[in-house]
Order: structure tokens, then C-alpha cells, then sequence
């Protein structure tokens, strides 16, 4: 990259050169990405982006990788993460006030001592605020969307806007935040509850997940959302995939809907699976899978049911 030397004396916080992302995902999958950058502050995040818009750099925003598949070719670009410096959190008369790289574990643990109810069912969910926002993220019945009041965003320009809920569109596993505004922190309003009643919906969302996804292996979460009419992993598994296996990678015989790393998977593994599984599913059942797991770096047709 052309800049990166200008780029390099901007940045007051980390920027690792050619860093594989690999080591950003917990899938533990991803090629090097040209310029991997966490800003000190909001004020060095300024700088970033705005040197990365007047240069045209592609810039990608990524939390702790929870929840991502980078391509085996890597990023041509910089990946800015806040997971190590914009991690403020505030608890002040049921407002909550934290940074998005703040973990979502942190910030639901916290309330939950506070004896702030409606994050519960989101324990154990993985990741950063930001990308639980993002991703509208969710687990049994609750989403992170139901007690927003505001969210700070910082433009390519450097400018910080203030949305509130009506501004964005919400839906499961959907929001309509812009893939070039940088999500600053949120506010989320919650009431007090008996501890009681907390402590019931944490350990019903804790047991389910325990029971029922595979936490012991490398993997992204779910990788398709689920349909309307049936989960995706019952048709992953209805269609006879459960198991099945290219190279390292494979569709989990705990869940179908997880697809494990067992140590030196390749993206392109991992990429084999969702093809076979969308076409697999398609053919039997007539339902296209969307895609929950978010993807940088691949052609479409690496994805597609037909690839």
C-alpha cells in the first residue's frame, strides 16, 4: 500500500502490517490483511478515517471475529478494531452507556449484577457491542435491538452522529447500519428486576446454549439465519450433512448449523461447506439459506449454492 508509511506516523494506536487474520477470528481462519490498526482513541480513529477516505484505502470495521469468515487471500485494505481501547462502560439509573468494543459478556454480566433486566437471554452470546449491533444479535427471544436508546456513530469524514432507534431498521439478524460509519458506543434503557427472575432467564439461555451448540470447538456461530418455516440447522442435519468433513473443517455433529474448525481448516474449507449445504438443502427442501456469518474478501460465487 502506497501510504502506508503516512499512514503508520498517523496512527497513535497499534498497527501491525501484513497481519494474518487469522489470528483476529475465532474461527481462527483468514489471510493477512494489509494494515490491522487499533486506535487509541476516538480522536486517533478520527485521523484514520479520515486519511483512509481522502486515499480511497478500503477500511473494514471488525470487532473481536466472533462472528466472521476472512478469505484465504486475506484484506487489501486496513481492518480497524476497537476491542482494545474504546471499552468504557457505565451503569447510571438503568442507562447504560458503553463503547462497542466493550464485550457483550461484560456489559450483560454487569447489568445482571445491577439487577437490570433484559440482556439476560444474551449471555454467553460472544463478541463486541459493536457487532452484536451490527448483527442485531439475539438468543432466545431477546435481541440486543429491544432496549436501545441511542447509538454514536463516527463518519469517514471523522463527523459523530447521534442515531436513535428510529433511524435504523431492525430485523433478525439484521440492521441497516452503514458499512462505512464506525459505531462509536450505544445507550440502552433497563428496568429493575427481582434478581430472582434475572438469575431463571440467564441460566435458561445459559443451559441451552450449553446444551445445544458445539463450545468446545473453533467455529463462527451460526453460519445461516434461520428460515422462516424451520431451523437451519434441522435442514443441515434433514438433508444428511451432519459430519460431514473437508479437510479440517466440518458441519458439526452437534449442531448442524456450526461449522468447526478441528485445526488448520482453510476458508476455502469452510466456503466447500456452505456450498454444499445451500445446494444440498435447495435441492431437497426448496429453501435458500441466508447467510448469518459475515464474509470479507470472497467472490460471491464462492458462497453460492451452485459455486
Amino acid at each position: 500500500m502506497k501510504h502506508m508509511t503516512e499512514l503508520r506516523s498517523i496512527v497513535k494506536g497499534t498497527l501491525l502490517e501484513h497481519e494474518p487474520m487469522a489470528q483476529h477470528t475465532s474461527y481462527g481462519i483468514g489471510g493477512p490483511v494489509t494494515a490491522y490498526i487499533t486506535p487509541r482513541d476516538r480522536f486517533d480513529l478520527a485521523e484514520i478515517l479520515k486519511f483512509a477516505n481522502e486515499h480511497a484505502i478500503p477500511a473494514y470495521f471488525v470487532g473481536s471475529g466472533s462472528n466472521l469468515l476472512v478469505a484465504d487471500d486475506g484484506i487489501d485494505g486496513i481492518v480497524i478494531s476497537p476491542t482494545k481501547s474504546l471499552k468504557h462502560l457505565e451503569i447510571n439509573r438503568g442507562i447504560v452507556t458503553a463503547e462497542s468494543g466493550v464485550m457483550l459478556g461484560r456489559m450483560v454480566k454487569e447489568c445482571i449484577h445491577q439487577n437490570l433486566t433484559g440482556l439476560e437471554s444474551l449471555i454467553g452470546v460472544p463478541g463486541t457491542l459493536g457487532g452484536a449491533l451490527v448483527m442485531n444479535a439475539g438468543a432466545f427471544d431477546g435481541e440486543i435491538s429491544n432496549y436501545l436508546k441511542s447509538v454514536d456513530i463516527m463518519t469517514m469524514k471523522g463527523e459523530v452522529h447521534t442515531y436513535t432507534p428510529g433511524d435504523i431498521d431492525f430485523a433478525y439478524r439484521f440492521s441497516t447500519f452503514k458499512k462505512d460509519e464506525f459505531i462509536l458506543l450505544a445507550r440502552f434503557e433497563l428496568k429493575k428486576e427481582d434478581p430472582a427472575v434475572i438469575q431463571e432467564k440467564r441460566n435458561k439461555a445459559s443451559t441451552g446454549r450449553k446444551t445445544n451448540q458445539p463450545l468446545k470447538f473453533r467455529s463462527a456461530g451460526s453460519v445461516f439465519k434461520n428460515p422462516e418455516e424451520y431451523a437451519a440447522g434441522y435442514l443441515i442435519d434433514q438433508a444428511g450433512l451432519k459430519g460431514t468433513r473437508v479437510g479440517n473443517a466440518e458441519i458439526s455433529t452437534h449442531h448442524a448449523n456450526f461449522f468447526i474448525n478441528h485445526g488448520g481448516a482453510s476458508a476455502s474449507d469452510i466456503t466447500a461447506l456452505i456450498r454444499l449445504a445451500r445446494k444440498t438443502v435447495f435441492e431437497k427442501f426448496g429453501i435458500g439459506l441466508e447467510l448469518e456469518v459475515k464474509t470479507i474478501g470472497f467472490d460471491p460465487k464462492d458462497l453460492a449454492e451452485d459455486g
